[in-house]
């Protein structure tokens, strides 16, 4: 799943995608960043409800190459620009992170172990 069809499956309003064509297989879930650090996340896209810096550090740190913000949380300009210097895609939606889980693995990423 591209990141445009990531974004469709969740209702979501694509800020910034860098490469478009990256294909992710895999979503997880959390407001804990720490738990975010302990598990392999190539192709992964975070779904998180905790809009701050810390969340891109985060996905730099773990090779996540895709983050929504969930629970209609509003990406800064602060946040948006890091994003963009560590090419990072960016996704906020409206809907909470048990419905995007649930539309995302509808639409075949699977969880990460």
């Amino acid at each position: 799943m591209n990141v445009h069809q990531v974004s469709a499956w969740v209702n979501g309003k694509l800020l910034y995608a860098p490469d478009a064509a990256h294909t992710y297989s895999k979503a997880f879930a959390s407001d804990l960043m720490s738990d975010v650090l302990r598990f392999q996340m190539e192709n992964t896209v975070l779904i998180t409800g905790l809009c701050t810096i810390q969340v891109l550090r985060t996905a730099e740190m773990s090779n996540i190459s895709c983050i929504i913000f969930a629970r209609g949380k509003r990406v800064t300009t602060d946040m948006l620009a890091l994003a963009e210097e560590n090419r990072i895609a960016v996704i906020e939606s409206g809907l909470t992170l048990y419905e995007i889980s649930g539309k995302l693995y509808r639409g075949g990423l699977q969880p990460v172990y």
